[in-house]
């Protein structure tokens, strides 16, 4: 069967059996959808009773919210590839003072629109297929913006197993335990690349939530300890997919985004809140925010504890729960932004741009490439080829700088040329218009050579790779980064600087998440060097496919 790029999955089982349907119901609605899967509950909707069924209230219960965590949970095992979103606008307490009829007055507009819509059904009679496909259909329509000749699925032929393994589930006894609800709801974070656990959160937020939605999202002084903080997507992009995800998600709350500058923000002055959403992880700074309400003369909120997310995918560097950093990590060696045109390159060898700051491991990287087949060309050494006497730039810097920069053996004293620009832009920049326009002459003389020898590969290992504007001379941009606290440590060890000399070096140079915005790969030296190396290899591997790809179209 065709894939749909995104469906709606409508859950219909009862409530106590869903638990042990999840795994395999998404395990099935991912052979089919392959982007965003939106689910829809209904507990008990019978699409086979001849008559056509109508969308219901569900109230918030305690295992409503057990479930969704669970559904979280088994989408990161089974379909991690898919945007899953369970949608709770048919979800809303009866002591609501003002509850419409239905839940879907109108059918609400999703962020994707839907390509096919599926159910976990179970049909009865197979001679009924037409009619519950159709019932379906209409179903979805009557709730969401749907195009009228949406296709319909029934899994069920699917799941006939698992219903043998259901019959022994018994209905539960006690009626179902009400989720206390509040008006007004805080949470904070970093919603990083939205993920089952922020999503955990934000659903079990809405289900809590009657009326407003507060999320702090972290900001600047917020993110300056996180785990390759320069991969962090911005501020904007961040806040945009959050109100996107809620807007899907229960669009009757009003939803109020605001940057979260300190650990507290706004939580500890807002009169009107009631409710804090945390993990076992997060608990001891909600009490930290409830102390300050304290003492800010505000009532304290009432903390809603959530389960962390195990990720089953983790590698020994990795958190055990589902984490943005986790998923960071995991970017590492892979194309991050799509290649720019660069057909006024030749083909062969195909050129990788590699820089990084000071201390952050870019030329053992280099190396490790070198050692898989690559040619590396060190763009150091070049530089200090073009200060060699008799050379056109050894004799342009002595116009411009002066004599007594030479030694005794006429070469240039480059400490002494570096005592002549440090500080001065302007020197700094006479300079570099003398030097790097040689060094790339250079670089070209080596590709060339490379082609000639039928390399496939070359490594251009620059520390000025972006400064310098050597972009246009390699198909892709690598670039190696480490925290400054790791880069100061490495520098101070390896090159016998102060600390505040060390910090002086790197606050020369472009920052990290500068030089991450011009990169298609981003690579880290940070952990121990098998976890380098493997991410090295990775990197290559994927290069190879690109090359061969890119070959292959041509």
């Amino acid at each position: 069967m065709s894939m749909f790029s995104t469906g709606i999955l409508v859950l219909t089982s009862p409530l106590h059996t869903l638990p042990l349907r999840i795994a395999p119901v998404l395990s099935s609605a991912a052979q089919l959808v392959e982007n965003t899967l939106y689910v829809h509950l209904h507990p008990g909707l019978n699409l086979g009773g001849g008559s056509q069924p109508r969308p219901v209230f569900i109230p918030p219960a305690v295992d409503l919210s057990t479930l969704i965590t669970r559904l979280y949970s088994n989408a990161a095992d089974v379909c991690g590839h898919l945007d899953v979103r369970v949608l709770l606008t048919n979800v809303r307490t009866h002591s609501a003072t003002t509850i419409p009829s239905s839940p879907f007055p109108n059918p609400q507009p999703l962020s994707h629109s839907p390509d096919v819509v599926l159910t976990d059904f179970p049909l009865q009679d197979p001679g009924q297929s037409h009619q519950v496909k159709q019932c379906l259909q209409k179903y979805a329509g009557h709730c969401y913006v749907c195009s009228p000749s949406l296709p319909s699925v029934l899994l069920h032929p699917l799941l006939i197993k698992l219903q043998e393994k259901q019959e022994h589930l018994k209905e539960p006894e006690e009626k179902a335990e009400p989720l206390e609800t509040y008006n007004d709801v805080v949470v904070g974070g970093t919603f990083d690349r939205l993920h089952g656990a922020h999503k955990t959160l934000l659903n079990i937020s809405c289900l809590l939530a009657n009326r407003r939605f507060l999320i702090g999202v972290c900001d600047q002084a917020m993110l300056k300890k996180k785990v390759l903080k320069e991969l962090i997507q911005p501020y904007s992009l961040r806040v945009q997919r959050l109100q996107e995800f809620l807007e899907d998600i229960k669009p009757s709350l009003q939803v109020e985004v605001v940057p979260l500058d300190d650990p507290y923000g706004v939580s500890v002055v807002d009169p009107l809140l009631q409710c804090i959403v945390v993990s076992e992880e997060t608990r001891r700074g909600g009490e930290a925010v409830n102390k300050k309400r304290t003492e800010n003369g505000l009532p304290a909120l009432v903390l809603h504890e959530i389960q962390l997310l195990k990720d089953a995918h983790h590698t020994e560097t990795e958190e055990e729960k589902i984490s943005s950093s986790s998923l960071r990590s995991r970017l590492l060696g892979t194309l991050i932004t799509p290649l720019k045109d660069t057909s006024h390159l030749p083909p062969l060898p195909y050129v990788i741009g590699l820089t990084g700051g000071s201390g952050s491991g870019k030329s053992s990287i280099a190396r490790q490439l070198e050692a898989l087949g690559a040619v590396r060309i060190d763009c150091d050494k070049l530089g200090h080829e073009v200060y060699q006497p008799g050379t056109e730039a050894c004799q342009r810097v002595l116009e411009e700088f002066g004599s007594d920069i030479l030694n005794e053996d006429k070469t240039i004293n480059r400490c002494a040329l570096g005592r002549k620009v440090f500080g001065n832009k302007e020197r700094l920049k006479a300079l570099t218009d003398i030097v790097w326009p040689e060094i790339a002459l250079l670089v070209n003389n080596r590709i060339s050579q490379a082609r000639e020898e039928g390399k496939q590969v070359c490594v251009m290992d620059a520390a000025v790779l972006l400064e310098a504007g050597w972009t246009d001379m390699v198909h892709e941009v690598w670039v190696t980064v480490i925290p400054e606290e790791e880069a100061v440590l490495r520098i101070t060890e390896r090159d016998s600087l102060t600390r505040e000399e060390a910090l002086r070096r790197l606050h020369s140079q472009w920052s990290n998440s500068k030089q991450v915005e011009h990169a298609n790969v981003v690579l880290s030296t940070l952990w121990e060097p098998e976890v380098t190396r493997k991410q090295v290899l990775k990197a290559w591997d994927l290069l190879q496919k690109r090359i061969q790809h890119r070959q292959e179209g041509q």
